[in-house]
């Protein structure tokens, strides 16, 4: 069975090119890595109504999860909760879990001198304000927790935007659910690289191996110029076990690699 996921990514330094989205590239690889398939990854600016319409867009699509990044924050354009609480139609409220998680870190970085205080000031507060039924996620290196709210069949998770936090979220908390979801599905890949042959020529040879091994995804990338064509050929598969992928993918490289041999192309491995 294929577990679907979207990403949703919010800030408006991503939409204007101020910051690079990492955030994506890292949750598609991992998730990717775990047997989840990621169907669509979507990009909106801090606003109440683009995150609640994005969320509730990607609800629609009935997806097993959906994973935020961006938000989380103390300050005024931190609105992921918000936008997740329209969405869903629920009330937020304040989460005592959530709050002495927060609470625990701010005496944490008082005692360090990281502060002076431990204060639970009302932007302080505001991270552990949460939508009506989430559960808080710990941060191991941060302070904003994540959250996880389930609506009908679908994970809604929410993580920071910091990078390091959401890596770190992901991976103590939210990795081991996507790995019970996919159950045995394991993601295998491998390329192969084409020289000599137009990727316009070599178009329907990848459409004839993808027919003849349905299982199998095959993608190029040129990595050349026109007059000297360079192509990878990118192939990979969803399978619950190491044999059965490697056996899939190599016969698919020995039809794919005579395909092109006839045309007059060169392979690598």
């Amino acid at each position: 069975m294929i577990v679907q996921m979207e990403i949703v990514c919010i800030g408006n330094e991503l939409l204007i090119g101020k910051t690079v989205n990492t955030n994506a590239q890292w949750l598609a690889k991992r998730a990717t890595s775990l047997g989840i398939t990621v169907k669509r990854i979507t990009v909106v600016g801090d606003e109440v109504e683009e995150i609640a319409n994005a969320v509730s867009e990607a609800l629609h699509r009935k997806p097993r999860f959906i994973i935020t990044t961006g938000g989380l924050g103390p300050t005024f354009d931190d609105k992921t909760l918000e936008g997740i609480a329209k969405a869903l139609n629920r009330r937020l409220e304040l989460n005592q879990k959530a709050l002495q998680m927060i609470k625990e870190k701010y005496e944490e970085y008082a005692k360090a001198g990281k502060t002076k205080d431990a204060e639970l000031t009302p932007h302080r507060v505001k991270m552990a304000i949460l939508p009506e039924g989430a559960e808080p996620l710990p941060n191991p290196v941060g302070t904003a927790p994540g959250v996880i709210i389930k609506f009908e069949d679908t994970f809604l998770v929410a993580l920071p935007g910091v990078p390091t936090e959401m890596e770190a979220i992901f991976d103590e908390s939210v990795a081991v659910l996507l790995k019970k979801e996919a159950g045995e599905a394991m993601f295998f890949e491998t390329s192969i690289y084409a020289d000599g042959i137009m990727e316009s020529t070599l178009a329907p040879l990848i459409d004839v191996a993808m027919h003849d091994n349905p299982y199998v995804y095959i993608k190029s990338h040129p990595r050349g110029e026109e007059k000297k064509p360079h192509i990878e050929i990118h192939l990979s598969t969803t399978a619950n076990d190491s044999k059965t992928a490697k056996d899939r993918l190599g016969k698919t490289i020995i039809q794919l690699s005579e395909l092109i041999q006839k045309k007059g192309g060169k392979v690598k491995v």
